[in-house]
C-alpha cells in the first residue's frame, strides 16, 4: 500500500504562453488607447473650422463691400435700396470657391440674390454640386465604421431645410441685420456639416440687407480623414512592430520560465538524482539569476539527500556495534551459571548501553541542527567576553591535572560576530575540552584572538601529540575518533568535531586542523583555527 503524500495538484500545462499573451495585451491595449485619442483630433478639428469661419468672413466682409455699391435709389429717395439684379450678377461673379454658396437678405429678410440661382431670386433654375459617383472603397468603409464607433467631438444644431424662408429667424442673419458679424455650423444630415457667416451690408453707415454665405465643411472633413488615415498606417506598422516585441520579450521570458517550471517538475517527480536544469546563467539577467539558483537548489538537495544516506548509513553502522555487543553478552550470560562471569558480562551491557545513549543524543543534536539554526535569528556575539569566560569555566575544571588555560586578545578590538552564542559556545567547549584531554598533566592551552580584515580568527593550541599525518581533514568526519592513550573505549561518539564544523560553516565560517611544529619540524602539539565574519 503507498502510504506517501500524494503529490500537489498542478494546473495542465498550458498550449499558448498566458504571460506572453498578457505581455501582448498590455502593450497593444496601450498603443490602441494612444491611437483612438490621436483618431478624436478635437483640438485639430476646431482649429480648421475656426480657419475655416475666419475665410469665410473675409470673403463676406469683401462682397459685402462690394454689394454696398449697388445701392441706388427707391421710389422714395430717403430709402435707399439694393438693386436685385446688379447684386445677382455681382454675386455670381464673386462667389469663386468651390462648395461656398452666397445669399443676399434685405432688411426685411427677403431674399434680394443667390449665387446659386442663375436668373436671380424666384427664379426656378438652381445650380447644386453633385458627390463624387464612385462608391467607397473597403479602407473608407472602414474608417466611417471607426469614427462612429468613436464619441462624438460636438453635437452641432441642425440645418434649416431652406435659409430663405423666414430668414429672420436664422441667428446670424438677425445679428447681420443688427450691424453684427455672426457665424455658425450645423448639421445638414445628408449634405454633412456646414459652416455660415453673415455679415451686414451697408451705405453710409446704413445697413441695407445681410449678406449670407454658407460653404460644406467636406475639405475639414477630407482633411481629418487624411490626417487619420495617416494615423491609422502609421498605427498598423506600430502594431505590427510591438507584436513582434512582444513575442520577442514574451518568448525571452516565458519561454525559459517553461523550461525550467519543467526540469522543476522532473526535479519534483523524477526518479533520478540528479535532474538536469537548463543553464541559463550567461543571460545576467532575473532568468538567469533563477537559473542558477534552481541549479545550486538542486545541487543542494542532492547533495543533502547524499548526506542523509550516508548519516543513516554510519547511524546504522555505528549503533550495529554496541548493539551486537549487548546481544553477544545477553547470549552469553544466559549459558553461564558463575554469577562472577555474569557480573561482568552485564556491566559490559551497561556500558554498551550508555555508549549507546550517547551516540543516539549526539546523533539527534546533529540531525535537528540545521532546522534549528535555520529557525533562529543571529544576534551579535562577542567573542573575547565568551571565550574568556568558557576557559575560566575549563581552567577550574582541570585544576587536578594542572593545566592552565591562557587567553590573548590581539589589541584593543572587539571580537564582535553575528550568530548563535549557545551554538557558538558549543563549538569552543568542544574545542577546549578536546585540547584538554589531549594535553600531558601540567600543560598549557592557549587561545588566541585577532582581525584579519573582516573576520575574527580564534586558535586553540595544545601541546599534546598533534594530528597524524593526513587525518587533519578526517578529523571532522562523523564517527571518527582518535582518543588519547589509556582512555576507555566508548566514551566518545565521534560527533563533536563535525558538530562543530557543521555550526561554523552554518555561521558562514571555516574550522581548520593543523599541527604546530618547531623550527626542525617536531611537532609541538595541535592548533585548531576557527575563522567567522566579523560584524
Amino acid at each position: 500500500m503507498d502510504t506517501g503524500a500524494p503529490a500537489p495538484l498542478r494546473p495542465p500545462r498550458r498550449r499558448f504562453s498566458s504571460l506572453t499573451t498578457r505581455i501582448l495585451a498590455v502593450n497593444m491595449v496601450a498603443l490602441v488607447i494612444l491611437v483612438l485619442g490621436f483618431l478624436y483630433l478635437d483640438r485639430h478639428q476646431r482649429d480648421l473650422f475656426v480657419a475655416k469661419l475666419h475665410a469665410l468672413m473675409t470673403q463676406g466682409e469683401v462682397m459685402a463691400g462690394a454689394l454696398g455699391e449697388t445701392v441706388v435709389k427707391g421710389a422714395d429717395e430717403a430709402h435707399p435700396v439694393i438693386d436685385r439684379e446688379a447684386a445677382q450678377s455681382l454675386l455670381r461673379r464673386l462667389v469663386v470657391p468651390v462648395g461656398t454658396r452666397a445669399r443676399l437678405f434685405d432688411t426685411a429678410g427677403r431674399l434680394l440674390a443667390d449665387s446659386a440661382l442663375i436668373a436671380g431670386a424666384g427664379s426656378l433654375v438652381e445650380t447644386e454640386e453633385l458627390p463624387p459617383p464612385e462608391a467607397p472603397g473597403l479602407a473608407e468603409r472602414i474608417y466611417d465604421a471607426i469614427l462612429k464607433a468613436l464619441p462624438p467631438y460636438q453635437h452641432f444644431p441642425p440645418a434649416p431645410e431652406s435659409f430663405e424662408e423666414d430668414a429672420l429667424n436664422i441667428h446670424e442673419v438677425a445679428r447681420a441685420l443688427k450691424g453684427y458679424k455672426a457665424t455658425a455650423i450645423r448639421d445638414a444630415q445628408a449634405a454633412g456639416i456646414v459652416v455660415s457667416a453673415a455679415v451686414p451690408v451697408q451705405q453710409l453707415k446704413q445697413i441695407q440687407g445681410a449678406l449670407l454665405l454658407t460653404a460644406s465643411a467636406e475639405d475639414i472633413q477630407q482633411s481629418l480623414r487624411e490626417t487619420r488615415v495617416a494615423i491609422l498606417e502609421a498605427f498598423g506598422i506600430a502594431l505590427g512592430i510591438t507584436i513582434l516585441i512582444s513575442l520577442y520579450i514574451g518568448g525571452t521570458i516565458a519561454r525559459p520560465v517553461r523550461r525550467l517550471a519543467r526540469a522543476a517538475d522532473h526535479v519534483r517527480l523524477g526518479h533520478g538524482r540528479h535532474a538536469a536544469i537548463p543553464d541559463l546563467s550567461r543571460r545576467n539577467d532575473e532568468i538567469g539569476d533563477l537559473s542558477l539558483a534552481l541549479r545550486e537548489m538542486t545541487e543542494a538537495l542532492s547533495a543533502r539527500m547524499d548526506a542523509i544516506e550516508s548519516f543513516a548509513a554510519d547511524v546504522a553502522h555505528e549503533i550495529k556495534n554496541p548493539l551486537s555487543s549487548v546481544r553477544n553478552a545477553v547470549e552469553a550470560a544466559n549459558q553461564l551459571s558463575d554469577e562472577t562471569q555474569k557480573a561482568k558480562l552485564m556491566a559490559i551491557v551497561l556500558d554498551d548501553v550508555k555508549r549507546l545513549d550517547r551516540l543516539i543524543t549526539d546523533i539527534s543534536e546533529a540531525s535537528r541542527l540545521d532546522a534549528e539554526l535555520s529557525r533562529l535569528e543571529s544576534e551579535p556575539v562577542d567573542l573575547g567576553r565568551m571565550i574568556e569566560m568558557l576557559a575560566g569555566i575549563e581552567e577550574r575544571a582541570a585544576e587536578p591535572r594542572g593545566i592552565r588555560l591562557r587567553v590573548r586578545r590581539g589589541g584593543d578590538q572587539t571580537f564582535i560576530v553575528p550568530g548563535f552564542e549557545t551554538r557558538l559556545s558549543q563549538v569552543f567547549r568542544n574545542l577546549i575540552g578536546n585540547a584538554i584531554s589531549f594535553s600531558p598533566d601540567g600543560a598549557e592551552i592557549r587561545l588566541e584572538l585577532s582581525r584579519e580584515a573582516n573576520e575574527v580568527v580564534v586558535t586553540v593550541d595544545d601541546d599534546g601529540r598533534g594530528i597524524p599525518p593526513g587525518k587533519e581533514s578526517a578529523l571532522f568526519d562523523r564517527f571518527f575518533s582518535l582518543r588519547p592513550a589509556g582512555e576507555k573505549f566508548g566514551l566518545h561518539s565521534g560527533l563533536g568535531l563535525s558538530i562543530a564544523k557543521q555550526i561554523v560553516e552554518a555561521h558562514r565560517g571555516r574550522l581548520l586542523a593543523e599541527n604546530r611544529v618547531d623550527e626542525k619540524g617536531c611537532v609541538r602539539g595541535a592548533r585548531f583555527t576557527v575563522r567567522l565574519p566579523a560584524s
